[in-house]
């Protein structure tokens, strides 16, 4: 017999998660009565491994062959502990740690546990959000886009239907200035399009005047780029979401700058007055030259993207502290919030200091952090990040659930691991975090999901150009993205759809992820499944702001529950062959079903459903 605790049930644990400040959580541990056990104590210690408290559990019950330990306890302040349990007999003590639970077990993990500041709120019009990522050249273009003070060299495609530009220069460089010229008024014209998939965030790449494509290489903070159109501009596509009941989230790019830039200037673009051609810049603070001006850090060693000192005076006065700082400007300008882009490069104090400021100007901002891992824990630069603990990131990029649901799509995982993931990530993140977290197949830096489903293949530019799905591959996608889309809808979050996923584009890694939207030549059958989807999100606060439980995980079969204010919604998934009756309920929205009996339902292959009792 085995010593039980599973930090995920309350049998053993209450409550769920994580804690706030001052709150009791109660601990029960079942020890097999052979063991002789006469009490036992929690370990909870801080993540640096400095000790916590130490909590008493003492017997409180018989029950068949198990004796129960009990103990409780409440945090004093806010911060990440991990914890094990010591067991006690008549002359001996042993470890219990995660893996394993064998009585004898004396190495393993151990149990993680965050507490958080009592007054962390997120925003509620975020909750369950469903989210549309726009990558604003390649969305939609109305009129011929402004070229006056757009950063040379660029090249516009005469076609909107032309590939993107992949090769590199006679230098060995790939550029990305080759432009397809969409534009504010593009985006604000299909923004009825945008509201039928049932979205509420609008996520734009960056819209600042830069040099590249991707804009991520910042030349101007305070100014779009004029290729995209001009602040009236942008102050127009934000009323016409914001009438629509969408809120506008843009990217925040402040680990490093365009080397072609106002702050760096180092082609001479903007009156020489930058930190490479002036050493007397105003900004010459916020750049590191090891050799000046040649030789200065840069981003991941690209000499175009040059870092900056975050937390230099200047610079913090520049982005967050001024009256007109670049946050203030753009919230002042109708935006709702950012999305920050490798925010583990910048520092935890500096991403605390937004933050602040962004509820100063607007109470109900969002900030949404661009992390790839489980960022509860997440360690960068040999600093333990406190995205939660300090109460800092609204929301997270939620690359776990993405890996969770390819892995299953792909039959790399019967199921038991997609629970494993969902449930860890529910566990360690604040349940405010959780339904506003952004739930993604696909992003500007990932391929496409369609493409990712069945081919997951890393190569060359030149390999990736020319790839494309076969007919029996894309047919087989297109089923795995009607269901990958599913869970990634009926998953507590805030689903978030890459633009063009839902019309069925495919493609590798970047640029070949960044591809014109597909006008006129969408898949109809996705689309309107995406909708439905929206549209079922929109209508079930279940799956907005529910709890999640799993009444089953393996065999190729998914079963859970979505719990909120008495309602309760069941959710099927059946990647298997075989077929799977399930109990009979009203079907909110199905795939490949069939009524066996009144009382049953059988989902076929690759069906799913949502489900309530009638």
């Amino acid at each position: 017999m085995r010593i039980l605790f599973d930090s995920q049930q309350a049998m053993y644990k209450t409550p769920f998660g994580t804690l706030t400040q001052g709150q009791v959580c109660c601990l029960h541990i079942h020890i097999p009565s052979t063991v002789g056990a006469t009490r036992a104590e929690c370990i909870l210690d801080f993540e640096d491994g400095t000790p916590g408290q130490v909590v008493l559990m003492t017997l409180t019950e018989k029950r068949g062959a198990y004796d129960i330990f009990s103990g409780s306890f409440a945090m004093d302040q806010p911060g990440l502990f991990f914890y094990y349990f010591r067991i006690y007999k008549q002359e001996s003590s042993f470890r219990l740690f995660k893996q394993g639970h064998d009585t004898n077990m004396e190495a393993g993990d151990r149990w993680q546990l965050t507490c958080i500041p009592a007054d962390f709120t997120t925003p509620d019009w975020a909750k369950g959000a469903v989210i549309y990522q726009v990558f604003p050249d390649r969305f939609c273009k109305v009129g011929s886009p402004s070229l006056s003070g757009k950063l040379e060299p660029y090249r516009v495609h005469k076609n909107w239907s032309d590939d993107v530009d992949w090769k590199p220069n006679e230098k060995g460089e790939v550029l990305n200035n080759d432009f397809f010229g969409g534009n504010f008024r593009g985006i604000t014209e299909k923004m009825d399009y945008i509201a039928s998939l049932g979205t509420t965030i609008l996520y734009l790449n960056p819209i600042s005047k830069s040099f590249s494509s991707h804009r991520y290489d910042t030349g101007d903070y305070k100014s779009p780029d004029p290729m995209l159109g001009t602040i009236e501009d942008f102050q127009e596509l934000c009323d016409a979401a914001h009438i629509r009941g969408i809120r506008v989230i843009l990217d925040g790019v402040y680990s490093h700058t365009g080397s072609d830039s106002l702050y760096f200037d180092r082609e001479g673009h903007f009156g020489r007055k930058g930190a490479y051609t002036d050493p007397n810049s105003p900004y010459r603070s916020w750049y590191t030259f090891n050799h000046y001006p040649d030789s200065y850090n840069s981003w991941w060693g690209f000499h175009t993207l040059p870092t900056v000192n975050k937390m230099d005076p200047a610079f913090l006065d520049y982005i967050i502290d001024a009256e007109d700082s670049v946050v203030a400007h753009w919230l002042n300008l109708g935006a709702d919030g950012f999305r920050l882009d490798v925010v583990d490069e910048l520092p935890n104090e500096f991403v605390l200091r937004l933050k602040q400021r962004i509820r100063q100007i607007r109470p109900d901002a969002l900030l949404i952090g661009e992390v790839w891992e489980d960022a509860s824990n997440k360690i960068a630069y040999n600093v333990r990040r406190r995205y939660f603990v300090d109460g800092v990131l609204d929301s997270s990029m939620n690359y776990p659930f993405r890996k969770a649901i390819l892995q299953f799509m792909q039959g790399l995982d019967d199921g038991n691991a997609f629970r494993e993931a969902v449930m860890t990530i529910a566990e360690n993140y604040p349940p405010q975090v959780l339904a506003c977290n952004m739930n993604l197949l696909s992003t500007h830096d990932t391929p496409r999901i369609l493409t990712a489903l069945v081919d997951d293949f890393e190569g060359t530019r030149e390999v990736c150009a020319t790839r494309h799905l076969s007919e029996d591959q894309r047919k087989l996608a297109e089923d795995r993205l009607l269901m990958a889309s599913f869970l990634q809808f009926m998953l507590p979050g805030a689903p978030s759809i890459y633009y063009g996923d839902e019309a069925g584009m495919e493609g590798h890694k970047d640029p070949f992820n960044r591809r014109p939207y597909p006008w006129g030549r969408e898949n109809e059958k996705l689309l309107t499944h995406y909708r439905n989807l929206g549209a079922l999100r929109k209508a079930e606060d279940s799956l907005c702001l529910g709890d999640i439980h799993f009444t089953q995980a393996g065999d190729q079969k998914l079963a859970f529950t979505r719990n909120w204010g008495g309602r309760q919604l069941k959710i099927y998934v059946n990647r298997g062959a075989d077929c799977w009756d399930i109990p009979a309920g009203k079907v909110l929205l199905g795939h490949r079903l069939e009524t066996v009996t009144p009382k049953w339902l059988c989902v076929g292959s690759m069906g799913f459903c949502v489900t309530e009792e009638v």
